[in-house]
This record gives C-alpha cells, structure tokens and sequence, in this order.
C-alpha cells in the first residue's frame, strides 16, 4: 500500500499548500485553499493553525521550543523516483516561506483535533471529477468569450452600417416605387 503522503504528493492540486517541519521528522499537512485566496496572503491565524498541527505531528518537534515550519505550494515539491518515501525537494527555494513556531499551543492543537473530520478519499477520482469541473469551466468561459465577441462585432457593424453614406444613396433610389420610365416616356413628360 502506497503511503497517504505519497499519495498527497502524487495528486495533490494547485490550490494545495504543503507544511512540514524544517528538518526534521514531520506528517505533510495540506491545506486546500479557496479559489478567493493566494498561498502568498493565507490569513496569520490560518497558518498559527497549520504550523501547530504540523509541530504537534512530529515526533521531535513536538517536544523542541522554537521550530521553523515551512510551506510552499504544491506544485513547486519535487519528487523524484530516488527519494524515500515521503521526502520531496522543491522546484524554487524562492517559493518556499517559514514560519516561527516557539511552542506548542495545546489551546490550539486541542480545538483542532476536536473540529477534526476523517473520510476515506480516492485521490485518483477526486482528481479526474477536478479535471472535468476545470474544463466545464474553461469551455463556459470561452463561449461566453465567443458570445461577447460575436456581439461586439455586430455593434461595431451596425454601427459602421450608421456611419455609411451609402444608405443615403439607397434612400433616394427607393424612393420612387412605381414602374421605371424610360427616357422618351420622361421627356414626353417634360414637354
């Protein structure tokens, strides 16, 4: 059996941020951000919160004061086919951000473990249901896209139509309805 951080790493998704205590020993916490919110601006007491439970889930940093946690997106953990199972190195340090966490805060960790929720998760599946939802969306986007265009280019034609002179020519040729004389008919009409 695969272990979950593996699967974590292998089907985690762009909007997933990954904790773990700075060398050390430590479980891989993910935090599934909404759509509304960057890894760069996660509200403080959200990540007081994700670096106590990563603290409280390693069994040296649990009993060290003064721990770095740090946490970078998913998308930029690394990891190759060399690596033990639950190692990752990053794609940019530059991506990767800390956090100070002088000691544990049992008042934090207690609530955090009572508000706790487990389920069964098929990776794979909740991948493929993401995918399709993506790509509903990208299709919505680009017909709605097409439709504006598509408006946006009878208004300019309509009003490329009101700007012609043409229309004033057009005018004058209908507005003789009847039957068209021909040129004797027309000068016995002058005389």
């Amino acid at each position: 059996m695969v272990p979950i951080d593996e699967d974590l790493i292998k089907y985690g998704t762009t909007s997933d941020v990954w904790f773990h205590v700075d060398k050390l020993s430590s479980a891989h916490v993910y935090l599934r951000l909404p759509e509304t919110m960057t890894w760069e601006h996660i509200p403080q007491p959200l990540l007081v919160d994700c670096a106590q439970l990563v603290k409280a889930n390693s069994i040296e940093g649990n009993k060290k004061a003064n721990i770095t946690v740090i946490y970078t997106p998913w998308d930029n953990l690394k990891k190759t086919g060399d690596m033990a199972v639950g190692q990752v190195a990053f794609h940019s340090d530059k991506k990767v951000k800390r956090i100070h966490v002088a000691a544990r805060e049992n008042v934090i960790v207690n609530r955090l473990n009572r508000t706790k929720q487990e389920k069964e998760v098929d990776h794979e599946q909740e991948r493929i249901d993401r995918v399709k939802a993506e790509s509903s969306k990208r299709r919505q986007a680009a017909n709605e896209k097409r439709k504006a265009d598509t408006e946006l280019a009878k208004a300019r034609e309509a009003e490329k139509v009101a700007r012609s002179y043409d229309i004033l020519h057009a005018d004058v040729d209908e507005e003789d309805d009847g039957p068209r004389k021909t040129v004797a008919e027309m000068e016995e009409d002058f005389m």
